[in-house]
């Protein structure tokens, strides 16, 4: 014990030198401002840019692509400004203008280098000193950047209408040289605005998405305390009522399936037609309807076999969780223990991201030289903007800058980053693991305590979810961190095989891609194993109070000597409850799609106008099974406990007055003639 609790010790003490290192190191305003080329911050409060919050880039078509620009690494010069451009202009015409008249100028010089003031300077050596842009194009504030306003009309690629402009020196640019030099703003800016549509989806739902969320926290309470009655009767009605809804759902598809292949041009496929934000361009072909009706016929094929091959042991899952609901029963504030966990987990997730954050801004700003000339000796090569115009580069490269690149730097603290960021996704995976572990030792112990009371409610020990609680933090937290600390470790090798998949994707080194694949095969299996073995480690350390490694022998040992039980039971249990989550995220989701689709007379006027129905209605389902998921997850932990308690219980006493079962008697009658059997 004296180990594990130094490994606990051993985590706190990274923590707080990894926390400390980089929120002494870091800077988040570097992510969350965008800098310009001399390394000021755009729109921060007490600078001389605080009204300045986008960032202009003087010639975007230097800019490849998108990439580059989010980066802040693009060629050329970038300055803070208040709003972007409204209109094309070139040096060249407000130089011509400015001889009649100064108010083109007052509108050009807010884009040019702050102090300039000199609209007669020969073109040539504006744009050599980069002291304006050699021309502006109608743009907007995009990722707090000024991209160019494309829009697209009747097939065409535009900006304010134009497809062709000139720039300073009076050359016929195009639209899409605009496009091509940033490549892919264009779905960028399709992106936001589906998002800006799904923002306003959501502000205008939010109320009836979170009346469909308290529905399903009803339905799943009523479902919970129906269970604690009717056990077998109310999942032999999941089990029914599942089955009949997905064999509606293939009749359904079959008959939009057989309408729209008689239809001409139904026949697309989709990958043709790409990706679509509006769904219904989907659902007018007869391919997404084939997909549907296999994967709905498959699943229930699946559970129909499940039933007819394994339909003793579904009665004793049956058996299992009707003894379960009378353990939740008893004991009902396990119900709302996934609160607890859920605002861990938050918390865990939060310290992760701030580290993230801190770690990643906590480079040195660092400059290069930004060379007009291709042949420039000097190109990228790092400079200081203080001391650049007292150097030689200048001479040798006319019109080069020191401007700001990115940040970085060369001390032994930055060249370790990369190691800082692995190490702090693997203290994130570490606490992640470490809460659920938390979590389900002191179900374990709480659910154990009942099953372990000879007189059932009489002897079970008041408060016995806080006891357990106090018990796990006091006396097994080294071993809940050690058991935490080797699922985390597959995890982040797992992390690791994943990343190099992606790297080796365009590489044609088949053996390598091989050996990988076989890798990440491996390591899943693996992962699946440790979470299997620490789940039933923990259930033993909760009723034994023994050490991680010690537990998770007398788990694995005890578990092989009921192997059949375990392979079976355990599947089922979890198939089980898988079916009532379907079946509360299902009803309360169709009731949703029924409301959001305006077709329930009753609620016509109250139902908001949406771009896209299926924003709220798939948050509705997706919350609904999360809620569902959160109860149920106490009932899988109960049926876990109350399994290994009845082995060690038929091991430990043999039914005689001296030695009797603690089991109830149904239970044990259910299980000793399945055995038989």
């Amino acid at each position: 014990m004296s180990l594990l609790q130094e490994n606990h010790g051993s985590l706190t003490q990274h923590l707080e030198d990894q926390s400390a290192t980089a929120w002494l190191q870091g800077d988040p305003r570097k992510v969350i401002y965008p800098t310009d080329s001399y390394g000021q911050f755009c729109g921060q409060k007490g600078t001389p840019n605080a009204k300045k919050s986008t960032l202009f880039y003087f010639n975007i078509l230097k800019c490849a692509n998108p990439a580059v620009l989010i980066n802040l690494q693009c060629p050329t010069t970038q300055m803070c400004v208040s709003k972007c451009p409204d209109k094309f202009s070139t040096y060249t015409d407000v130089q011509l203008q400015y001889q009649i008249t100064a108010a083109p100028w007052d509108y050009y010089r807010q884009f040019c280098k702050p102090g300039f003031n000199n609209p007669t300077k020969p073109i040539a050596q504006v744009l050599r000193d980069e002291d304006c842009p050699s021309m502006i194009v109608p743009s907007r504030p995009f990722l707090q950047r000024c991209f160019p306003d494309f829009i697209t009309q009747n097939g065409t690629l535009t900006v304010a209408k134009r497809t062709h402009f000139k720039d300073a020196l009076d050359t016929a640019r195009s639209v899409t040289e605009l496009r091509d030099a940033a490549n892919g703003i264009t779905g960028l800016v399709d992106a936001k605005e589906v998002g800006m549509k799904i923002v306003e989806d959501y502000a205008a739902s939010w109320n009836w998405i979170l009346i469909g969320l308290v529905m399903a926290l009803v339905v799943s309470l009523i479902f919970i305390l129906l269970l604690r009655f009717t056990a077998g009767l109310l999942l032999w009605f999941t089990i029914i009522a599942v089955i009949l809804v997905i064999a509606y759902g293939i009749w359904h598809c079959y008959l939009e399936f057989s309408l729209l292949r008689q239809q001409p041009g139904a026949d697309v496929t989709i990958v043709d037609i790409g990706f679509q934000t509006d769904v219904m361009v989907y659902l007018q072909l007869s391919q997404t309807w084939l997909i549907f009706l296999i994967a709905l016929g498959t699943i229930e094929a699946s559970i129909l076999i499940i039933l007819i091959f394994l339909r003793r042991r579904v009665r004793v899952a049956i058996a299992l969780l009707r003894e379960g609901s009378k353990a939740v029963g008893y004991i009902m504030s396990t119900l709302f223990y996934p609160i607890i966990t859920f605002l861990l987990l938050a918390v865990c997730s939060s310290y992760f991201a701030v580290t993230s954050v801190f770690l990643a801004s906590s480079g040195d700003a660092i400059y290069k030289v930004m060379a007009a000339e291709s042949n420039c000796m000097y190109a990228n090569k790092t400079c200081n903007p203080e001391t650049f115009n007292k150097t030689n580069v200048s001479k040798a490269c006319p019109g080069a800058q020191c401007t700001f690149a990115f940040y970085g730097g060369e001390t032994p603290y930055h060249r370790y980053l990369f190691i800082l960021q692995l190490s702090n996704l693997l203290i994130f995976l570490w606490l992640v693991n470490f809460t659920i572990a938390l979590g389900q030792c002191t179900l374990a112990g709480a659910f154990a305590s009942y099953y372990w009371a000879r007189r059932k409610p009489q002897d079970i020990p008041p408060c016995p979810l806080f006891s357990s609680f106090s018990r796990a933090i006091r006396y097994h937290t080294g071993s809940l961190a050690f058991g935490a600390l080797i699922l985390a470790v597959v995890q982040m090798a797992r992390i690791i095989l994943e990343y190099l998949d992606s790297k080796l994707k365009g590489a044609n080194n088949v053996a390598a891609r091989f050996v990988l694949c076989c890798l990440k095969c491996c390591f899943w299996c693996l992962e699946r194993f440790v979470k299997f073995m620490n789940r039933n480690a923990y259930i033993m350390i909760a009723i034994y109070g023994k050490g991680f490694c010690m537990s998770a022998r007398d788990a694995f040992c005890l578990l092989m000597r009921n192997v059949v039980r375990v392979a079976v039971l355990d599947r089922v249990t979890d198939f089980l409850l898988f079916l009532g989550k379907v079946l509360i995220a299902g009803s309360v989701g169709v009731i949703a799609f029924f409301f959001f689709t305006h077709k329930m007379p009753i609620f016509q006027e109250e139902v908001p106008t949406l771009h896209y129905y299926w924003v709220p209605l798939l948050t509705v389902i997706f919350g609904s099974y999360l809620i569902a998921h959160g109860f149920f997850s106490v009932y899988a932990m109960c049926v876990d406990t109350l399994f290994l308690c009845f082995c060690e219980d038929l091991e430990r006493n043999d039914g005689s007055s001296e030695k009797p079962f603690l089991m109830s008697a149904g239970l044990h009658s259910i299980l000793r003639k399945t055995d038989h059997h």
